[in-house]
């Protein structure tokens, strides 16, 4: 365990991945950093919080962290391990491709939470290799909120790969039409941290094949989720598609547990909710 006084400067990062990324072979045989990140007694900002509410659509002023907030806090140390040298897939093209949240407890903004990330497994895609990141957060010993994300490093395969989708079926019934600002990207990555070029500007994402620029796929989740509702302890998964492009007027869609948003026929973002049953 790497225990750390302060989180990482998202900026100097992105850098560093960018930098390493062109001499990076990935390959799910590949070794991968093993260390645990600790950030210990972490306080969320609550001028960010609030900032970081608005902007996903969630009532401010409650006591509780929104369900999705942990990933925020959490992200600088992710990024620490995906940026490293050690680490085998490019950062430069990395795709979040899902995410999987467990939260056990209500989570007050004025609490003090010892945050940890540790990069779980490299695993076979079937357009190329996964890297499965965990994100921990806990009060004194109780684990709190946990989550898994996968990110895509997108390369030539062979291997069929082991990612399962669900079968299409009827289209989840409209609840909403949102129109979508196209600052979108800069209020998120203001409130988060997360200014990764592609979410920016037109200009800055054709740099990276966008025509415009495209949504943070965790504020298409957090938006969902906002509206959807997420009970205290809960179970929630997302895939994110396909990228929301900025401006844009999409649909969001839910019942019984389950949410999309889409454009059309084009699902951008699926997911679902339960209720956490306690082990």
């Amino acid at each position: 365990m790497i225990t750390l006084g302060s989180p990482p400067s998202l900026g100097p990062l992105l850098v560093r991945g960018a930098l390493w990324s062109p001499f990076k072979r990935p390959t799910p045989e590949a070794g991968f950093p093993r260390a645990r990140l600790l950030l210990p007694r972490v306080r969320p900002d609550l001028e960010k919080l609030a900032a970081y509410e608005r902007v996903c659509g969630f009532a401010t002023g409650e006591d509780g962290l929104p369900v999705t907030y942990p990933h925020v806090l959490g992200f600088p140390l992710a990024m620490r391990l995906m940026s490293a040298r050690e680490f085998p897939l490019p950062l430069l093209g990395l795709v979040h491709t899902s995410i999987e949240i467990e939260r056990r407890a209500e989570l007050p903004g004025g609490g003090t939470y010892d945050i940890a990330v540790h990069v779980e497994e490299l695993r076979p895609h079937r357009r190329g290799t996964e890297a499965v990141v965990v994100t921990g957060m806990r009060v004194g010993e109780d684990v709190v909120w946990e989550s898994r994300s996968t990110y895509l490093a997108r390369h030539r395969t062979r291997h069929p790969g082991e990612t399962v989708r669900e079968e299409p079926g009827r289209p989840l019934p409209v609840v909403e039409e949102w129109r979508i600002a196209g600052d979108v990207g800069r209020r998120y990555g203001a409130a988060s941290g997360d200014r990764n070029p592609i979410h920016l500007y037109p200009l800055t994402a054709r740099l990276f094949g966008f025509r415009r620029a495209i949504a943070h796929g965790m504020w298409t989740v957090a938006r969902c989720l906002a509206a959807h509702g997420v009970p205290t302890a809960a179970v929630v998964r997302a895939e994110f598609r396909a990228p929301v492009l900025l401006p844009g007027t999409v649909e969001y869609a839910a019942t019984d547990g389950r949410f999309q948003l889409r454009s059309g026929d084009r699902v951008h973002v699926a997911g679902s909710v339960r209720p956490r049953v306690a082990r």
